[in-house]
């Protein structure tokens, strides 16, 4: 009678697991990890203020940098 009563206890953790699986899932399963490991990644992030106006006087010096062709020139 003893294998029966593994047997019996076998089917019941089983018929639990089974029960609580929607739970557990949310706890443990990959979406919440996906979650934790997206909040890290924006703790990271930090705002940098003011470079729009480096980055366009940037853009300004390589245009005046760039060779130019007059339509006089073409033909």
């Amino acid at each position: 009678m003893g294998w029966l009563y593994i047997a019996l206890l076998a089917v019941a953790v089983a018929l639990l697991a089974v029960a609580e699986w929607p739970r557990l899932e949310q706890r443990f399963g990959f979406e919440p990890r996906r979650r934790r490991q997206r909040a890290r990644r924006k703790e990271a992030f930090q705002v940098i203020r003011n470079e729009a106006d480096d980055f366009a006087a940037s853009v300004e010096r390589d245009l005046a940098k760039l060779p130019t062709t007059d339509e006089s020139e073409r033909r």
